[in-house]
């Protein structure tokens, strides 16, 4: 498994750590996550993608490895992950460039 693929195992292993700790808040993120991942006027596939964006912008490591991973889940082409990280380069200047890079290397390691 890659250290990306890992990451990502890690986030959803805590959060069912988190169901049985503290159930409510675990259980509504579900409910959010599922409710928000479904195709209607934008598909599952471009949630993911602005998903990623956001991630990139706001660096959150985890957050990339995941988004990474259920971008190409749902489709996602190398093409397409290239673009989100530009974008989130414009949005958030250097310190995107930075997360763009962990974003590319978690694609290339999850493809």
């Amino acid at each position: 498994m890659s250290k990306y693929a890992d990451q990502a195992k890690a986030v959803f292993d805590f959060i069912g750590t988190l169901s049985k700790e503290n159930p409510g808040i675990a259980e509504g993120f579900a409910k959010m996550h599922h409710a928000t991942g479904e195709d209607k006027a934008l598909s599952a596939k471009h949630k993911e993608l602005i998903a990623l964006g956001i991630a990139i912008t706001i660096r959150c490591e985890g957050c990339i490895a995941c988004h990474v991973k259920d971008a190409l889940k749902t489709g996602a082409t190398q093409e397409e992950i290239v673009e989100t990280i530009g974008v989130a380069v414009v949005m958030g200047g250097g310190p995107s460039v930075v997360y763009g890079d962990k974003a590319y290397k978690a694609m290339k390691e999850m493809m």
